[in-house]
């Protein structure tokens, strides 16, 4: 079905089916894609589009590019892998950022990249629902504008989710949390140690997060428990002088991904020597295995691991129960504790608003692995959702950059775009 024939059947459709609601809401028609999100995903996404002169709108529910980074992080935060694996298409880093850029160094690259590509998101707009109407061949997404309370539907032929797989903290339930009455925040609330002078505090999560945040904290003199609920790679962030990530990806080229998990272990063993009689046991699959497996991120160690050796991060076993200012542990032990930071995580939020489930998981990843999950049926796409850091986002979003380019391209050869066709439906270019 053409774009015109598109459109002109949903206004149809929708008008005799339920008049009222129609007209009731703001109704947008959008020549070209709408993006999901404006995270590194969704602005190298309309970077590509934009080269290729397709039209598109970015819809963002926070107010702000890059939301995850620029409020849900600590203040010490930098890239744990080298910059040329991170920088998004067509726009590398200046020359003089380091080579882990910082939180604040990442975050001006990319305003940069949008600054660049010309890229203006609606900011503060929240998508409620998108779906498929099979009838004339359109997604139908509905969000919330929340400056000024007013709801709009957004009609169009293709839809790129690039939300990420960061949507949403993930909080664990625990028996007898309400009773703690200490301080409890999620990691994307922690900036800083500076509050948390001379007190114990529990860290609940082993990854990059809660080890990072661990070493903060101790960095500030207060007294860190890293709570380990279970196994956990540590590897060494850099082997002389070299990032361990670059080695990895040097080695792939070579050798295969199990023999590049025993050149890593073996190089952690003789970099950090045997985390497993330090409350971090390894897991039998190595690193990079689980990691295209399960998406399980090994933790690059910045120093955490020296102070846990020291005692000065001291490591618990899994939680067993909360009391009043005090936590009780799987093997028996009691701990006084002021304060709880959730390292625990975020998860993707997609199945709460897409109306899909050929393509997308109920976990909200795509069923097909990487590097197939980025095109779904019926103009959906997907970017960020390859557990493989900024570099797959990047390598989704020139795919479906493509293939969207190349059929625009094919279809607008013989066509005008489509004149505004109803006093409620607008033509957005």
């Amino acid at each position: 079905m053409d774009t015109v024939g598109s459109l002109r059947g949903f206004i149809a459709k929708t008008t005799s089916a339920n008049h009222e609601e129609f007209f009731a809401r703001r109704c947008v028609w959008v020549n070209g894609p709408v993006i999901v999100g404006a995270g590194p995903s969704g602005l190298a996404v309309a970077a590509g589009l934009k080269e290729r002169g397709v039209p598109f709108i970015v819809l963002e529910r926070a107010n702000c590019i890059a939301s995850l980074w620029q409020t849900r992080t600590y203040n010490r935060l930098k890239l744990h892998l080298p910059k040329q694996f991170c920088q998004l298409p067509k726009f590398p880093f200046p020359d003089h950022v380091p080579e882990y850029p910082s939180k604040d160094q990442f975050i001006n690259y990319l305003e940069s990249y949008a600054n660049h590509f010309d890229i203006q998101p609606q900011f503060n707009e929240s998508v409620q629902s998108a779906e498929y109407d099979e009838t004339c061949g359109l997604w139908r997404i509905k969000t919330d504008q929340s400056a000024n309370h007013r709801e709009v539907e957004y009609i169009c032929r293709w839809i790129v989710v690039a939300t990420g797989e960061n949507a949403e903290k993930v909080v664990p339930k625990f028996f007898g949390f309400h009773e703690f009455g200490g301080d409890i925040i999620h990691a994307c609330d922690y900036k800083s140690g500076e509050n948390y002078r001379g007190k114990k505090v529990l860290v609940v999560g082993c990854g990059n997060s809660g080890m990072e945040v661990s070493l903060d904290l101790c960095n500030y003199d207060s007294t860190p428990y890293l709570c380990v609920r279970s196994s956990v790679h540590v590897l060494p962030k850099e082997v002389l002088g070299k990032s361990t990530y670059e080695l990895a990806a040097l080695l792939l080229k070579w050798v295969s991904l199990r023999t590049v998990d025993k050149i890593l272990l073996f190089l952690a063993s003789w970099s950090l020597g045997n985390t497993d009689k330090y409350g971090l046991k390894r897991p039998e699959v190595g690193p990079l295995e689980l990691k295209n497996t399960e998406g399980k991120t090994p933790v690059l160690d910045l120093g955490t691991f020296g102070k846990i050796k020291s005692g000065q991060i001291k490591v618990v076993p899994g939680i067993k129960r909360f009391a009043r200012g005090k936590v009780a542990f799987v093997n028996g032990e009691i701990l006084e504790i002021d304060s709880v930071v959730l390292a625990t995580g975020y998860r993707s939020n997609v199945p709460s608003w897409l109306k899909e489930s050929e393509f997308f998981s109920k976990n909200g990843f795509p069923k097909a692995p990487f590097p197939n999950g980025w095109k779904g049926n019926a103009g959906l796409y997907a970017a960020g959702f390859t557990r493989r850091g900024l570099s797959g986002a990047s390598e989704d979003a020139i795919r479906v950059a493509e293939d969207i380019g190349k059929i625009w391209k094919e279809e607008t050869k013989q066509q005008k775009p489509p004149a505004a066709c109803h006093r409620r439906c607008i033509s957005q270019f």
